[in-house]
């Protein structure tokens, strides 16, 4: 008996595309690790997490520490420190189950929506608006609180379609005298800021700042005394560089001021601030703000699947972006593939029919002499 060829291929054929699709198949932005990545990571962005595309952190927890493995397979994230210590939000209402696998995956630093619960979770608040056009928050960009960190939010594509960015809010920012960071590097700055001890002997003062167990950011302090500065050297007895005051990116070095001088210093080093005279009274205040700037800006680059995406427009840009990752889900077939297997579905039955037909005919016809 003669096997039903045709049928058996049709459903050998069919049965792929019946299947429900593969959970759990991702896709890799490979701009994080290749040329991208490795630039804005030079230049002071930072690299955070906002989980996987399509699912929910309250009903896929996991996701929050497979993103952060993600993230950290592909690219450090920051120049400061390795390991991704910022999570996005974005509408989240987090419960306890939530925010302990924050804090289990070692984040630091939620932000851009209610937060719930959130112990132990420092919590940034999306206050500038958007960078998309006409959506930026101008009254708090143009009159904001000294020392505050405004969050401006970015999201190059929404489904299909390209955001278009507010151009003359890009350029206006970039001109303004303040810190252009991220949400890291600012609560890191700070905390470090705080750490600076100082102590005098004779005409010189040392400021010491024990090492960091997370990221190594810099500190800054403002140093009052009356007294002219010298020189500043490191342990080494090495000048310690010079800040111009209209540095906007943080850096290590100092300036003077009428009154003193402002200090920015790395976790783990000794400075020496030596004095034309002995100081007769000094004073230190740390600075919440780099460079004694009056406050702080970052863009957020939002559910960020594609780096080269979210990040062409600001290749020479000034502004510093804190970039939430979120791993893309794998794109669909759409409907050119299933057109063509329905086609190939039904053309082979027939292709194997006319086959088989042509070799019965051909094996019963009279052999030519």
């Amino acid at each position: 008996m003669k096997k039903p060829i045709g049928l058996s291929l049709v459903v050998i054929l069919i049965l792929p595309m019946l299947a429900p699709p593969v959970a759990g198949e991702w896709e890799t932005d490979s701009w994080l690790s290749n040329v991208i990545g490795p630039e804005r990571l030079a230049l002071g962005d930072e690299f955070g997490c906002h989980g996987y595309e399509g699912l929910d952190i309250l009903e896929d927890p996991w996701t929050i520490a497979a993103c952060r493995d993600y993230l950290s397979d592909l690219t450090e994230a920051s120049r400061w420190g390795a390991a991704p210590i910022s999570f996005g939000l974005k509408g989240v209402q987090l419960d306890e189950g939530a925010s302990t696998a924050l804090l289990d995956a070692k984040f630091e630093i939620v932000g851009d929506g209610p937060t719930g619960y959130s112990d132990g979770l420092t919590y940034f608040e999306s206050n500038g608006g958007s960078l998309e056009l006409n959506l930026a928050n101008r009254s708090l960009l143009e009159s904001p609180e000294q020392h505050s960190l405004i969050s401006i939010e970015w999201m190059a594509r929404m489904h299909d379609l390209k955001v278009r960015e507010d151009g003359g809010l890009v350029s206006w920012l970039e001109e303004q005298e303040v810190w252009f960071t991220t949400w890291g590097e600012w609560a890191h700055h700070r905390i470090s800021g705080s750490r600076v001890e100082y102590s005098t002997a004779g005409d010189s003062i040392t400021a010491s700042l024990e090492s960091s167990t997370t990221w190594n950011v810099p500190g800054t302090i403002e140093l009052h005394f009356h007294e002219g500065v010298m020189r500043v050297v490191d342990s080494n007895d090495t000048d310690f560089p010079l800040i111009d005051s209209g540095e906007r990116h943080l850096r290590v070095g100092w300036r003077e001021i009428p009154d003193g001088a402002v200090l920015t210093m790395e976790p783990g080093t000794n400075l020496t601030i030596e004095l034309d005279g002995e100081p007769k009274s000094v004073e230190v205040v740390p600075l919440p703000t780099f460079n004694g700037l009056h406050h702080s800006v970052t863009v957020v680059g939002h559910h960020t699947t594609n780096l080269f995406h979210w990040s062409s427009d600001f290749q020479d840009s000034q502004l510093r972006f804190t970039w939430l990752i979120e791993r893309p889900s794998a794109e669909g077939v759409g409907w050119l593939l299933p057109v063509l297997a329905a086609s190939i579905l039904l053309a082979v039955p027939f292709a194997v029919r006319y086959l088989v037909s042509r070799d019965e005919m051909t094996s019963i016809a009279p052999m030519s002499e």
